[in-house]
């Protein structure tokens, strides 16, 4: 006789079905495989002296972190300045690699910018690849949570960028895996996520319609100190410097091609030469999913309902979304697959999170907004799930002791 146990609180001890198991392992060795030859082709992490080949957005922070702690943060900002240290790094290029971050992020920069620039760019995506697999593993609730974040399509698209995707999937991830156990530790990475505030606009409303007053506080706490630290260390020219450059973001990013913005926005542009259309409906697309959040954050829904849609709306309420920021989706689908684990997925469940993933696989094919249509499917999956009246039983038992079914099968 043997026995194995299912925690229903966070599906630990279940095992993923066997076809995941094999997509998943099949998609982490093609993401392997594609690095290694990228990088044995000069088209990753080390720039060809002429220019060519891939020209990773890591060169943007590495430069602006160059500027800081040389004491010019201020001229990060200015692309006159910022351009010809880049081209010192990667050769001749044409295009726009900007900084538009919040100074506070200039202490993560002026750190890496201290390391040779091929080293700079394995610690930055090494390392914030670690954390994006432990915030994932966080939710999953054990080691299945390595195996399923690493295998997830956009994994690639951040390495190759060398970009933040992997930072702002492990903030949002740890916060929210961290939110009902430790709100303070929660909180604190909430904060963080300042650095990319745009992800964070839904935060302070589903916190609010839940009363997760200790996490809010926390958060903003966080988000004030590193903002007053940075004032301190880079002046306030930096921020004088960083506000105007906001209204300009999408602007750049329309100079290079419309269907690269995996939002609203984005395929509205792609599709419709109508800025006011395309505003028109992300913002409609915006305020839907904040009101959904609120709604669901005061319901009885179980927390794991709550958290997938906190998550999955963040990327629906932004119109700067990129295909290295999808890597976030990766905390909705864990979310799911948590439910899944320990409850019975529903019908159609796993077709529908494979399709998400799919999408975000082919975009290099099809160069369009298919990652917001990835953001859709998996937003439909977490409203089905909001639905059904099993989600709001489990959160009534959500307060009480774990419980281990036991299952014997006789061999």
């Amino acid at each position: 006789m043997a026995s194995y146990d299912i925690s229903p609180a966070s599906g630990a001890g279940a095992k993923l079905p066997h076809p995941v198991e094999l997509i998943c392992f099949a998609l982490i060795v093609t993401n392997a495989v594609a690095l290694i030859v990228c990088y044995l082709h000069g088209w990753w992490l080390v720039p060809a002296p002429d220019g060519s080949g891939n020209i990773a957005d890591f060169v943007a922070l590495w430069a602006a972190g160059r500027l800081a702690e040389a004491g010019h943060a201020a001229a990060a900002y200015n692309w006159a300045v910022l351009k010809p240290l880049e081209e010192n790094i990667v050769g001749h290029f044409a295009g726009y690699l900007g900084w538009r971050y919040p100074p506070t992020f200039l202490f993560a920069a002026a750190a890496l910018s201290l390391l040779p620039y091929a080293a700079a760019f394995l610690v930055w995506t090494f390392g914030t690849f670690l954390a994006y697999l432990a915030a994932i593993r966080t939710i999953i609730g054990d080691r299945a949570g390595y195996f399923l974040a690493a295998a997830f399509p956009a994994v690639l698209a951040n390495f190759m960028a060398g970009q933040n995707g992997f930072l702002s999937a492990a903030l949002i991830g740890g916060s929210l895996g961290l939110l009902e156990d430790r709100p303070v530790a929660a909180g604190a990475l909430l904060g963080l996520l300042a650095y990319k505030p745009h992800l964070g606009l839904l935060f302070p409303i589903a916190l609010a319609a839940a009363g997760r007053w200790r996490v809010f506080f926390s958060a903003a706490l966080v988000a004030v100190l590193t903002a007053a630290a940075s004032w301190a260390a880079f002046g306030a020219a930096s921020w004088q410097a960083f506000f105007p450059g906001i209204a300009h973001a999408l602007d750049a990013d329309g100079l290079a091609y419309w269907g690269k913005l995996q939002s609203a926005f984005g395929l509205t542009r792609a599709l419709y030469d109508s800025a006011t259309l395309a505003w028109s409906i992300q913002i409609a697309t915006a305020l839907l999913a904040a009101v959904a959040v609120a709604v669901l954050w005061r319901s009885r829904a179980a927390y794991e309902i709550k958290a997938a849609a906190l998550g999955v709306a963040v990327l629906l309420a932004t119109p700067h979304l990129l295909l290295y920021d999808l890597v976030v989706l990766a905390v909705p689908l864990a979310f799911l697959f948590r439910l899944g684990r320990s409850g019975g997925y529903l019908k159609h469940e796993l077709a529908g999170i494979g399709l998400a993933c799919l999408l975000v696989l082919i975009y290099p094919l099809v160069q369009a907004p298919v990652g917001f249509v990835a953001v859709l499917i998996v937003a439909a999956l977490v409203v089905r799930r909001a639905l059904d009246p099993a989600s709001y039983a489990a959160a009534s038992n959500q307060n009480a002791p774990a419980v281990k079914l036991n299952r014997w099968v006789t061999s």
